[in-house]
């Protein structure tokens, strides 16, 4: 059985270097990231972790692959939880006056939680992203949706 994996396509008036640096350079990403920062040095091989303010670190792992500004690759695990950690490939591509930004996050541990977590996550993040580089501001991460929205389940009136 395939493992599962959670793929996000979006694209994004700006170039790739500008795309590259608001996934890691600290000034950027906590710009869209809820406050958060990416740290490393972005070689292979290299440590990676996703800190708050408060220096308190949220997600760590290593730079698996790193081909700036154009496909990163990390390990990606919780501090607490290590052995449920997984993987996740940025993809930057240019398109005329845009970037194509493909962000796929696999290679999930058999019952592992984060693939649930990573699949509310990342639309918010990467739309925060988006409204950071075309307008100059994020959007709020942490909103919380009304309780009553329900998903896309009607079916047509007959």
């Amino acid at each position: 059985m395939e493992k599962p994996q959670f793929v996000y396509v979006t694209y994004i008036r700006t170039t790739p270097q500008k795309v590259w640096d608001a996934l890691t350079r600290p000034e950027f990403t906590r710009q869209y990231w809820g406050d958060k920062s990416n740290f490393s040095d972005w070689q292979r091989g290299s440590k990676w972790k996703h800190m708050g303010a408060d220096e308190d670190v949220w997600m760590c792992g290593e730079v698996l692959e790193s081909e700036p500004p154009k496909r990163l690759v990390l390990t990606w695990a919780d501090p607490d939880d290590l052995a449920d950690g997984s993987q996740v490939c940025f993809e930057i591509e240019p398109i005329e006056d845009m970037v194509r930004l493909r962000v796929t996050h696999g290679n999930f541990r058999e019952g592992s939680a984060r693939l649930g977590n990573i699949t509310y996550g990342w639309p918010l993040v990467l739309s925060s992203m988006k409204s950071y580089l075309e307008t100059g501001a994020g959007i709020n991460i942490w909103a919380k949706a009304p309780t009553d929205a329900a998903p896309c389940a009607r079916t047509a009136a007959s």
